[in-house]
């Protein structure tokens, strides 16, 4: 197996990330694909008491393993399994649970934060960046985390004006510099991912 190819997807919490990949897999017909979620990487924090983790600032670098990530990566595009951490978003912690990921041809990493580091990127084949207006984002934000993570909506709303809002505009918004492809999720964006489609293709040879 050749070395897969590496592709990272960012873009401000709830923009629809997860949903233009699943677009652009469908579109080019991939189905040998391993998604690796940034969030699975923020640091074990099972040493605090509950009250000092829901301080966590989970929108700010400092509170991911890149080192890990990092080394995994390394691992998987050595074409070598990894067992990769999981994070329990109720506890506020990485979960025991850990999951064995093997290579596949295209790797495809997802996370707000995932073009902030340099050493990451340079990894990686092909950078994305999902845009899509601050008011959506909070709302689907909002939805997510009192369904799929049991908060509150006090809690929501204090999180997303202390921390995820600023951190955005200074840790997360400034990496679209970094992106090969900057895809508006605010409207139609078929040109974007066919352009995407098609750069995979040849990169992959097919």
């Amino acid at each position: 197996m050749k070395r897969p190819l590496l592709i990272l997807v960012a873009g401000g919490s709830a923009s629809g990330k997860s949903t233009v990949v699943q677009e652009i897999l469908e579109k080019a017909g991939l189905d040998e694909v391993l998604i690796i979620k940034h969030d699975d990487y923020y640091l074990d924090q099972s040493n605090l008491p509950l009250e000092v983790r829901y301080l966590t600032n989970y929108d700010h670098p400092s509170s991911l393993d890149n080192e890990l990530l990092y080394r995994h990566l390394n691992e998987l595009l050595s074409c070598r399994g990894v067992d990769k951490p999981t994070y329990d978003f109720v506890n506020h912690t990485r979960s025991l649970k850990v999951e064995h990921v093997v290579p596949k041809p295209i790797i495809i990493v997802e996370g707000i934060l995932i073009l902030e580091n340099e050493k990451i990127r340079e990894l990686s084949n092909m950078n994305l960046f999902v845009e899509l207006d601050d008011d959506t984002r909070f709302i689907r934000r909002m939805l997510r985390d009192m369904r799929e993570r049991g908060r509150s909506l006090e809690s929501i709303i204090t999180q997303y004006e202390s921390t995820v809002k600023p951190m955005f505009h200074k840790h997360i918004k400034p990496t679209k510099r970094y992106a090969d492809v900057i895809i508006p999720n605010d409207r139609k964006h078929d040109i974007a991912v066919d352009l995407i489609v098609t750069k995979i293709k040849q990169i992959i040879g097919e």
